[in-house]
């Protein structure tokens, strides 16, 4: 998933500002960092978006 994609899915589903924030300060569990954190990393955006997504109870139509 290219990173443009991710930050438009990011975006629409939790708003640009709690977007923002959930990927910069909220740890999440199974990859041990922040999303910002895992894909400065080299972690597939596309993993992060699931990892939130299950974190926040996302519909699994919208993963």
């Amino acid at each position: 998933m290219r990173l443009t994609e991710f930050q438009e899915l990011l975006h629409s589903e939790f708003g640009t500002a709690r977007g923002d924030v959930l990927l910069s300060d909220h740890v999440l569990p199974s990859l041990g960092r922040t999303g910002a954190q895992a894909i400065e990393a080299g972690v597939d955006p596309r993993d992060v978006w699931r990892e939130l997504c299950a974190e926040f109870d996302v519909p699994k139509s919208r993963w």
